[in-house]
């Protein structure tokens, strides 16, 4: 793992809202604005473009954590922007903090960490739980 950041170092990240983006379960659209597990989707995306840089060769990022606070509707169409913050990094684990605005309007915030694994140990143990699910 490249140690390369430190906190406050900051990545950002703009999605325009799609209808797919919309807060919807299997029984079909809750509300046609930007629902919380898209706007969560996003924000770890974010996050995980520090862990991108990070990565060695034979490791990969996996998400543990993700808070989200939803505070405004964004619309179909809205560009909404993430910023996203190292808050802290400690042995292979990333804590970043995010905020997501429509302009000024701040939309959601919260928290989302990663963890950088070893690649080849990571894929055994997702090996391991395909066998126990068959």
């Amino acid at each position: 793992m490249k140690n390369i950041f430190k906190p406050g170092d900051e990545k950002r990240f703009v999605r325009k809202v799609r209808a797919e983006d919309t807060a919807r379960f299997d029984a079909g659209e809750v509300h046609p604005v930007y629902g919380t597990f898209a706007v969560a989707r996003d924000a770890e995306w974010t996050c995980r473009l520090f862990v991108l840089d990070m990565l060695e060769a034979g490791e990969e990022g996996v998400g543990t954590f993700v808070s989200v606070e939803h505070l405004s509707p964004a619309p179909v169409g809205a560009e909404v922007e993430f910023a996203a913050s190292v808050e802290s990094i400690q042995n292979n684990e990333i804590v970043c903090t995010f905020v997501a605005r429509l302009g000024d309007k701040p939309v959601a915030q919260g928290r989302q960490i990663q963890k950088i694994v070893n690649l080849e140990k990571f894929r055994k143990k997702l090996s391991q739980l395909e066998n126990t699910a068959s």
